[in-house]
């Protein structure tokens, strides 16, 4: 079972950026782990449906003999970045335009550094 308060300070401390703007991990059943999830977002939905898109590009990324990095998802105001991370969880992080999907790739090996896996 995940030690949500041990998981909230790692994930604060890892992602403390004025350009993010949420963090939340998911499982890949799609269930909320830890962090928030966007404040006009329904946290079923959102967490749902990160599931279901890294879910969904995993296998297309294995079909082409190549290993998924991230997924970034651009909007007018925002984006979107959703990583895996170790096979267990996922990753959603919704940062402003200019934030690097890289960044946040470094800050998510961040996490992995400080043994995140014994949390959940």
């Amino acid at each position: 079972m995940a030690r949500v308060p041990e998981l909230e300070d790692i994930l604060n401390e890892k992602f403390e950026s004025p350009a993010v703007k949420s963090k939340t991990l998911v499982s890949r059943s799609g269930m909320h782990i830890a962090g928030k999830v966007p404040s006009t977002a329904h946290l079923e939905t959102y967490v749902a449906m990160s599931a279901i898109i890294h879910g969904a590009a995993d296998p297309i990324a294995s079909e082409l003999g190549d290993k998924l990095k991230f997924i970034r998802i651009d909007m007018e105001g925002s984006q979107l970045i959703l990583l895996g991370l170790a096979g267990k969880a996922i990753l959603a992080v919704q940062a402003t335009k200019d934030f690097k999907p890289e960044e946040a790739l470094k800050r998510a090996q961040d996490l992995l550094d400080a043994d995140i896996e014994r949390h959940l």
